[in-house]
C-alpha cells in the first residue's frame, strides 16, 4: 500500500443530527485501486462516502485527497479537485435528455470543446447511449440510467470516483455490464471507492476492501483475502 494514498478518511466521526453513525472509521485508497466497502445494512457504508464528499459533516477526523486536507470541503470544490460521485438509486434528471444530463455533469468545465470530447469518451465507454443522446433520461431502462449516472460522473475526467451501490436493482445482464465497466475504468487509471450490496461481485474485482460493522472498521484485506475468509463468508456473503 502506498505511503501517501490518493484518498484517505482518517478516524471519521459523523452522523445525522444528534445521531452518530460513524465512530472513527478509516479508509485509504491508493491511486488506481478499486476499494470496496461492504457490511450489513446500517453499518454506515454510504455515510462514509457522504462524509468524504461533505454531504454529511464530520465532528472529528480528517479527509485528504492527493495530500491535501479536504475535510468539510464543499462537493463542488471536490469536483474541481478531481473527485466525482455516482449516488445510489440511478439519480438522473428524467425530464432532461441524456446529453443534457451529461453536460450538467460538466458544469464546472468552461471549455465547450472539452465537454464535447468528454461526451465522446462517455459514449465510447457506454455505446448503448450513443443513439439516445436526444432521448429523455426518464425513458431509459434502469440499466441505461445507471450507465448515464456513471457517464455523468466521468464528464470532468475525475481521478477518483465514489460509487454508492452501482448494481442496486439492476437485472443480471446490467449487473454484469456495470461491473465490466468498473473494471474498464480501473484499467483506464481511475481510482474507485465503492459501496456495494453485492459483496461477492464487489470483492471479486476489488484490490482491497473494508468490512464495516455498526459504524466501525471490522476487517480489511485484499478482495481475495476477504472472499476466502470463512468468517466474512459466513457473516456477509451468505456462505
Amino acid at each position: 500500500m502506498a505511503a501517501e494514498p490518493l484518498l484517505a478518511a482518517e478516524a471519521i466521526v459523523s452522523g445525522y443530527g444528534k445521531i452518530e453513525v460513524l465512530h472513527g472509521v478509516s479508509v485509504r485508497v491508493a491511486a488506481g485501486e478499486v476499494v470496496s466497502l461492504i457490511g450489513p445494512n446500517g453499518a454506515g457504508k454510504s455515510t462514509v462516502l457522504k462524509t468524504i464528499l461533505g454531504y454529511v459533516t464530520s465532528s472529528r477526523g480528517r479527509v485528504t485527497f492527493d495530500g491535501r486536507d479536504v475535510t468539510r470541503l464543499r462537493a463542488d470544490r471536490l469536483l474541481r479537485c478531481g473527485m466525482a460521485y455516482v449516488p445510489q438509486g440511478r439519480i438522473v434528471f428524467p425530464r432532461m435528455t441524456v446529453l443534457e444530463n451529461l453536460e450538467l455533469g460538466a458544469f464546472v468545465v468552461k471549455d465547450r470543446a472539452a465537454v464535447r470530447r468528454a461526451v465522446e469518451q462517455v459514449v465510447a465507454l457506454f455505446p448503448a447511449l450513443a443513439g439516445r443522446l436526444r432521448v429523455l433520461a426518464g425513458a431509459l431502462s434502469g440499466g441505461e440510467q445507471q450507465m448515464l449516472a456513471m457517464g455523468r460522473a466521468l464528464m470532468t475526467q475525475p481521478r477518483c470516483i465514489l460509487m454508492d451501490e452501482p448494481s442496486l436493482g439492476l437485472s443480471p445482464k446490467f449487473v454484469d455490464l456495470i461491473f465490466e465497466k468498473i473494471v474498464a475504468l480501473r484499467r483506464a487509471g481511475i481510482t474507485i471507492l465503492m459501496v456495494e450490496q453485492n459483496a461477492v461481485r464487489a470483492l471479486a474485482i476489488s484490490d482491497r476492501a473494508y468490512v464495516l460493522e455498526l459504524g466501525r472498521n471490522a476487517r480489511e484485506g485484499t478482495g481475495r483475502e476477504l472472499l476466502d475468509d470463512p468468517a466474512v463468508r459466513r457473516m456477509y456473503l451468505g456462505g
